[in-house]
């Protein structure tokens, strides 16, 4: 920790962001729901906050993908999209609290594979996809 100038007293795991911008989660516009106030709920009930931190944000893009997830942690980003179904974030918090549990960021559950989403010029350099998705 030495290496860096700020640190933080909460030293998370992973980091899960759920898209909610201007396409994700636009029911008007014909995209699928995304659970915000579920998901909040859950993190907290389940205590993940200080192991697998959740933000819900604005518009992470592509905006031609609706439903953008994003998990992060020291090595990198893993891209989700087309998180359109109640039940896949209720596997998103399942697998935040095995996670939890283990104390690392432990393999999505297979579901997830279709779901991968490149949004770099260079997919192969992902070193998250290898990590989350063994």
């Amino acid at each position: 920790m030495d290496n860096f100038s700020l640190t933080t007293k909460r030293i998370v795991i992973g980091h899960l962001t759920v898209c909610q911008g201007c396409c994700c989660g636009n029911t008007e516009n014909g995209r699928p729901p995304v659970p915000v106030e579920w998901l909040k709920k859950e993190w907290r009930a389940r205590g993940l906050l200080r192991r697998v931190q959740l933000s819900i944000s604005g518009c992470v893009g592509p905006c031609d993908v609706p439903n953008v997830v994003n998990i992060s942690n020291e090595t990198g980003t893993l891209w989700l999209g087309q998180i359109s179904e109640f039940q896949q974030y209720q596997a998103l918090v399942d697998w935040a609290s095995r996670c939890k549990d283990a104390g690392e960021l432990v393999p999505l559950p297979k579901e997830f594979r279709r779901h991968i989403l490149h949004p770099f010029r260079n997919p192969e350099s992902n070193s998250m996809e290898s990590l989350l998705l063994r």
